[in-house]
């Protein structure tokens, strides 16, 4: 890489001294992390949206997620009936429990978001053959989840081609982490195609089984993974993002069990991911500065008397 000068750029005034640029990132160090919705690649300068932020600004996920908020809180309120009917009666106990009830949806979601970072965790672990991170080893929660997932790895004779793989797409400005890409014989059989075909996986610990836990938005956001341009590898290297097929698969895995989901993320979900990016866009830019101020009505000077 050489400098540059830039036109009508002058030189730093007598006695000052000019701060000496950064050096370029080496390592895994140039692997962009995600932060405040974005991904900055500290290479190019490139800032690319996340994925994740995308879809939750821009698709109907809010509503869903508005709709479980508003039936938690009902349903903690009516488990905790007694207790709220005795706070209501003191104006301390009573504000105390009001904020304790409406913060229901966040300290569930917190709390499943706890179980799927650990849950990520374990199973990076054991795709890159590494020990199970210290604080999870003997955690009797996550037991069941490690014990699953080692059952869903022997059932379908899972090999692993990579895991928590930054992606990005350059040229539609977006980037994100995958799950990982793995190979079947018997997946590639259920879905009647050639063995060694690379799929898209993606985990999702959520709902229950067999009711709910996987969602369309799964399959926006594994095509945009599977658009990709460039994946960086774990030594900060960029390689051109690994062709997969057009369906992947969704591991909806739970305490109980595991299902195995097929996902479509072929071309025609991802144009429409990108429509749901323009809707984000719209949202976090345009829509921000289109209502003004309410007018004012002019003031009208009196005509002079004639």
């Amino acid at each position: 890489m050489t400098d540059t000068v830039l036109a009508g750029a002058t030189a730093p005034a007598a006695g000052r001294r000019r701060k000496p640029p950064a050096a370029p990132p080496t390592g895994p160090d140039r692997i962009p992390k995600p932060s405040q919705g974005w991904y900055r690649d500290k290479v190019t300068g490139d800032k690319l949206r996340r994925v994740t932020t995308i879809l939750s600004q821009g698709s109907t996920k809010g509503d869903v997620l508005a709709l479980w908020a508003a039936n938690l809180v009902a349903e903690t309120a009516f488990t905790h009936l007694p207790r709220l009917v005795a706070a209501s009666r003191r104006p301390e106990t009573r504000t105390e429990m009001y904020d304790w009830l409406r913060r229901a949806p966040l300290r569930k979601k917190d709390e499943r978001a706890d179980i799927g970072s650990a849950v990520h965790r374990i199973i990076e672990a054991r795709v890159l053959g590494e020990p199970i991170p210290a604080d999870l080893v003997d955690d009797d929660e996550m037991a069941p989840y490690l014990r699953h997932f080692l059952r869903f790895v022997e059932e379908w004779q899972v090999t692993f081609e990579a895991s928590e793989m930054v992606v990005g797409n350059r040229t539609a400005g977006y980037a994100g982490t995958l799950d990982y890409l793995l190979r079947s014989p018997l997946i590639a059989a259920a879905l009647n195609v050639s063995a060694s075909t690379v799929l898209m996986g993606d985990t999702k610990t959520g709902g229950e089984l067999d009711v709910k836990g996987v969602y369309p938005e799964a399959a926006l956001q594994m095509s945009a993974y599977r658009k990709a341009e460039v994946a960086w590898l774990r030594d900060g290297s960029t390689v051109p993002m690994p062709a997969t097929h057009s369906t992947g698969v969704v591991l909806h895995l739970r305490p109980e069990g595991y299902r195995l989901i097929p996902v479509a993320c072929g071309d025609d979900v991802f144009a429409a991911f990108r429509i749901v990016q323009q809707a984000a866009d719209w949202v976090s830019g345009l829509s921000k500065t289109v209502v003004g101020e309410a007018l004012d009505l002019p003031a009208i000077e009196e005509k002079a008397a004639a």
